[in-house]
């Protein structure tokens, strides 16, 4: 295993820990509002620090960013981007899906990936060019190739609810296009799924950069293409996104292409 993907394994799994141990009184748990239905704990500000501790004593140049610090000051050309607790809303209520996510970039480009899901105990990790792995095991995106026989999951519009009626648009297009259509909470564990063909295909649009790092990699990593609304490779922080195996996501693009944010940044 690549030196820095094990520290993000040794992170991650630290990360694990504390959510784990505080799953076990929910009540006990203070939770804050961000904003509208966006929720943090001092789970993800515990789990955050673990993570950033962990990293910065083996890396004390790099840069990070991290979804509750955001963005270290100094700059570097390998940057660490973690989300700490990806699934808040389902944590604190005690819905087994949430993970910690964490991704190395490397002028810009992600070089390694972990997905940890603490409730299966669950670790997906990925080295660009090395393959992706879920425990151990090389994984590979389903093969699935008509997008009516596919499982889909997305993300609804939580945040910012202006862009719901257009979504509903979208969810009800999706919805008659595939077999089936999930929203599980959590972006970076629906990637990490995908990645091991648990899922067809995921899409979803307001989402940022610390949702999608890690689980991009392991997306390429296990055969599939990732990419935003028009298909194109742009997506890190284009908030987002499409990812499935190729012959599933060229199926995709012609449905989510009209909603895509790309438009109205040209017009």
């Amino acid at each position: 295993m690549h030196p820095m993907l094990n520290i993000a394994v040794k992170a991650a799994r630290r990360a694990g820990q504390i959510i784990n141990r505080a799953s076990l009184d929910l009540d006990l748990v203070k939770v804050s509002k961000k904003q509208h239905n966006d929720f943090v704990t001092e789970v993800d500000k515990a789990s955050e620090a673990a993570i950033i501790e962990t990293i910065s004593t083996a890396y004390p140049d790099h840069a990070i960013l991290a979804e509750e610090s955001g963005r270290s000051e100094h700059t570097s050309e390998f940057e660490w981007i973690i989300d700490p607790l990806d699934g808040t809303t389902n944590f604190i209520h005690g819905f087994p899906y949430y993970c910690v996510s964490i991704a190395l970039a490397h002028n810009g480009i992600v070089t390694q990936a972990v997905v940890f899901d603490p409730n299966r105990n669950d670790l997906f990790v990925a080295s660009r060019g090395r393959g992706a792995f879920l425990n151990d095991r090389r994984i590979r995106v389903g093969k699935r190739d008509r997008l009516a026989d596919a499982l889909l999951c997305t993300g609804f519009p939580f945040r910012d609810l202006q862009g719901l009626d257009r979504y509903k648009n979208l969810f009800g297009e999706m919805t008659e296009a595939c077999a089936g259509l999930r929203r599980p909470g959590a972006a970076a564990l629906d990637l990490a799924n995908v990645a091991a063909g648990r899922m067809d295909g995921f899409f979803e649009q307001g989402i940022k950069a610390w949702d999608v790092a890690a689980g991009s990699l392991l997306i390429t990593e296990a055969g599939g293409l990732v990419g935003n609304y028009t298909g194109e490779a742009d997506f890190l922080h284009m908030s987002e996104i499409i990812a499935a195996n190729p012959k599933l996501y060229a199926q995709m693009i012609p449905l989510l292409n009209p909603y895509s944010k790309v438009h109205e940044a040209a017009a």
